[in-house]
C-alpha cells in the first residue's frame, strides 16, 4: 500500500491537468483495491492517506498543506527532468542517477525505484513545458518555482556541462512556470566559475558601482533564503541553502576582484 500512498498522493494535487495526466500513465500499473485507487486520483480521502514516507500532514500553508506543497514539488520535479534530460537527444545515467539520489534523499530509498519508472514511462511521452508550466505557476508560489528550477539546472549539470540545447530548454521551462530571466540567468550562471559569470548571479553588470554590488546581494539574499522553502522538507531546505551558498561565493569573488 505503500507505493500507491505516494503515487496517490502525487495524482491527489495534480489531477485535472496536464501534469496529471502524464502521472497518471503509470498508476494502471500497480495492483491495488479499486476503490482506494479511485480515491487517491481523485485526491478523495483523508489527507494523510497521501503522506509520503509514512509523514503525516503538518498544517497548511498559503492554501496547501506542507505534504500537498512537497507532493506539488515532486510532481513538477519528475515531469520537467524528463524534459531536460531528453533536450540533448541524449539519456546519459549521471542524469538518471541524480533523479535517483534525490528521490533517495527526500522521499526514501523505497520510493527511488518507482519514480524512475515513472521518469523512464515519462521519458516515452511529449511533454507540453507550457501547459505544464501554467499549471505549476498556479499552484506553486516564486520561491518553491525558482528551487524548482535550481534544481533541473543542477540536473543539466549533472554530466558537468550544460550545452545549448539544454539551456534552451531551461529557458523555456523558466518562461513556462513563471521565473524571470533573469532569475534564470542568475540561476545558470551559478555553475560557471568566472569572475564575469558572479556578476551574473548577483543579476548586475561589472559596470555597477560598489553600493550596487552590496544591494544587489542582499536582495538576491533575501529572494532565495532557504526558509522560504521550508515547507518542502529538510532536503529541499538543504538543496536552497547551496543555491544560496552559491551567492555568497560570487559576492566574495566579487569584493575580492575589487579589493573590498
Amino acid at each position: 500500500m505503500g507505493t500507491l500512498k505516494w503515487i496517490g498522493g502525487l495524482l491527489g494535487w495534480a489531477s485535472g491537468g496536464p501534469i496529471g495526466a502524464l502521472l497518471g500513465i503509470f498508476f494502471g500499473s500497480l495492483v491495488e483495491s479499486g476503490i482506494n485507487s479511485i480515491k487517491l486520483l481523485t485526491g478523495e480521502g483523508s489527507q494523510n492517506s497521501s503522506a509520503p514516507y509514512g509523514q503525516q500532514s503538518y498544517g497548511r500553508t498559503g492554501g496547501y498543506s506542507a505534504v500537498e506543497q512537497r507532493n506539488s514539488f515532486l510532481a513538477s520535479l519528475l515531469v520537467l527532468s524528463s524534459a531536460v534530460i531528453r533536450a540533448d537527444g541524449k539519456f546519459l545515467q549521471s542524469e538518471m542517477d541524480y533523479v535517483r539520489m534525490f528521490i533517495r534523499r527526500n522521499f526514501g530509498f523505497q520510493y527511488e525505484d518507482e519514480a524512475i519508472r515513472m521518469l523512464n514511462e515519462l521519458n516515452s511521452k511529449d511533454i507540453n513545458i507550457y501547459s505544464v508550466g501554467a499549471q505549476i505557476s498556479s499552484n506553486m508560489n516564486y520561491s518553491q518555482r525558482l528551487q524548482l528550477f535550481h534544481y533541473l539546472a543542477d540536473l543539466a549539470n549533472a554530466d558537468g556541462n550544460v550545452c545549448e540545447q539544454e539551456r534552451s530548454v531551461l529557458q523555456a521551462i523558466a518562461a513556462a512556470i513563471g521565473v524571470m530571466s533573469s532569475d534564470a540567468e542568475s540561476v545558470l550562471a551559478m555553475f560557471v566559475r568566472t569572475t564575469e559569470s558572479a556578476y551574473t548571479v548577483l543579476e548586475i553588470t561589472p559596470s555597477a558601482t560598489d553600493d550596487e554590488v552590496k544591494t544587489a546581494y542582499r536582495r538576491l539574499a533575501m529572494k532565495n533564503h532557504p526558509d522560504k522553502v521550508a515547507s518542502l522538507g529538510p532536503e529541499v531546505q538543504k538543496a536552497a541553502e547551496e543555491k544560496f551558498k552559491k551567492i555568497q561565493e560570487a559576492y566574495e569573488t566579487i569584493k575580492k576582484e575589487r579589493g573590498l
